[in-house]
């Protein structure tokens, strides 16, 4: 699904060269439905899983209909079209900051592999280029590749000569290449179809968990399309492109829960990173890799053997991709007055604000899903703490309350609005059409209100 979804972004979403991936946003309502069947109700683990995942599939269905209306209703557009270069710094920021927990704390699960990795990474694309220019492109494009292939055999050896047998189950969880059986327990060959686990089970409690995910999700690609399009040369992405994308990740949520997946989707900040990292912004190259995400998640025994790579490998490449976007963000601030007291107070506390909050959040958090808000409600509980658990969408509420309230008016010419506001509309600048246009004349049989 993730490679359906991609393909479809990139032909009639955004058009930009983005992934879209799984969306942790989910996890808490997930986890909620998991609790609530959690009674010894069922007679086997098997009926237990198959009640839960049909009720996980009901409300994902059901709350892709929030993407769906706000994208397509225009209304996520009208709320892009208040934002200004100080309040897209911290949303871009803060979507990279935000999964910080991803990086070194994450490395450090496994020192030995992870750390490696990210200095063979530094060293190999950054120093090893400018010492040897005559291989400067090979190594700017193909030493993430590289580097990972030779930790991931170093990993495998350590695996395999027994450095792992006397230590703890967490640790052979992070550094071991053959965790939890995955090649031996993996088919060869699975295509799923619509309905896999039976028919979807619809409770409204868990359905209006879902929704604040599913807005959640829009404000975690909104981030990541206005740093895709920073890093790939294109215009900032108009209102009603980032609309119409957030509406067609409404249909991509609706397509995974008719094919039984747990999790909605979002675009993927580390792929944004890597599109900096390698310097190839071709929606073209990002189309190609569809087919081998679909052909992995299809031949089970490819897609583990990949799976197996530890994940202290890819803290040390997120260390490297989170940085880039975040960087991407900070990069806004030039098309607005880095001078202005103003701004600067803006963008001081939405940033520390967003980050504090969504961490207050995550760490109050069991590993249950019970987070601070514990109301006699549990979906309202759920909207309250899969939302401010979000720091890129705290960031979008602080910085646009605080942008548009402080003195708005007579700051225009300091928040940047004179350059902003052309690319946001939809015959506001030529460049628009070049990057955002469908293909094929698409646009001339789609009602423009959609577009």
């Amino acid at each position: 699904m993730s490679g359906i979804n991609t393909l479809l972004q990139t032909l009639i979403g955004t058009r930009l060269p983005t992934v879209m991936g799984v969306s942790f946003a989910y996890v808490l309502p997930v986890l909620s439905i998991i609790r609530d069947y959690n009674d010894g109700q069922f007679d086997t683990e098997k009926q237990r899983f198959r009640h839960t995942m049909r009720t996980v599939q009901g409300s994902l269905i059901i709350s892709s209909f929030v993407n769906i209306i706000i994208g397509y209703g225009q209304a996520w557009g009208n709320l892009i079209r208040i934002f200004s270069p100080i309040i897209v710094v911290p949303v871009v920021t803060l979507t990279s900051l935000g999964l910080f927990v991803r990086g070194f704390p994450l490395l450090a699960n496994c020192v030995e592999i992870g750390l490696p990795m990210l200095i063979l990474l530094i060293v190999s694309q950054q120093y090893l280029k400018h010492l040897i220019p005559r291989i400067h492109m090979i190594l700017e494009r193909y030493a993430l590749l590289v580097c990972l292939a030779l930790i991931w055999a170093f990993a495998a050896i350590l695996t395999v000569s027994g450095a792992y047998n006397n230590v703890s189950v967490a640790t052979k969880q992070s550094c071991r290449t053959d965790r939890a059986f995955l090649m031996s327990s993996a088919p060869w060959i699975r295509i799923p179809y619509p309905f896999q686990w039976g028919t979807p089970i619809f409770r409204a409690s868990h359905v209006f968990g879902m929704f604040g995910a599913a807005v959640v999700a829009s404000a975690e690609s909104t981030g990541v399309f206005f740093a895709a399009s920073r890093l790939a040369g294109a215009t900032a992405p108009p209102a009603h492109v980032v609309s119409r994308s957030v509406g067609l990740q409404g249909i991509g949520v609706l397509l995974e829960g008719i094919f039984g997946s747990i999790t909605g989707n979002t675009a993927s900040v580390e792929n944004v990173g890597l599109l900096g990292l390698t310097r190839i912004g071709s929606r073209r190259v990002v189309q190609i890799s569809t087919s081998f995400m679909i052909f992995f998640s299809i031949f089970g025994k490819f897609g583990a053997f990949f799976a197996s790579i530890p994940l202290p490998i890819f803290a040390g490449i997120y260390c490297i991709l989170l940085g880039i976007v975040a960087a991407v963000g900070i990069s806004f601030i030039q098309f607005s007055d880095t001078n202005s007291m103003r701004n600067i107070y803006v963008i001081g506390v939405s940033l520390f604000l967003s980050l504090s909050i969504a961490q207050y959040f995550l760490s109050n958090t069991t590993r249950g899903g019970y987070g601070p808000v514990r109301t006699a409600g549990g979906w309202f509980n759920d909207i309250l703490n899969t939302i401010f658990a979000s720091a890129p969408l705290v960031a979008i509420i602080v910085a646009t309350i605080l942008d548009n309230t402080l003195d708005p008016s007579h700051a225009i010419n300091e928040r940047g609005i004179p350059w902003w506001k052309p690319f946001q509309h939809r015959n506001g600048d030529n460049r628009n059409d070049e990057f955002y246009s469908f293909p094929l004349r698409v646009g001339e049989y789609i009602p423009t209100r959609f577009l």
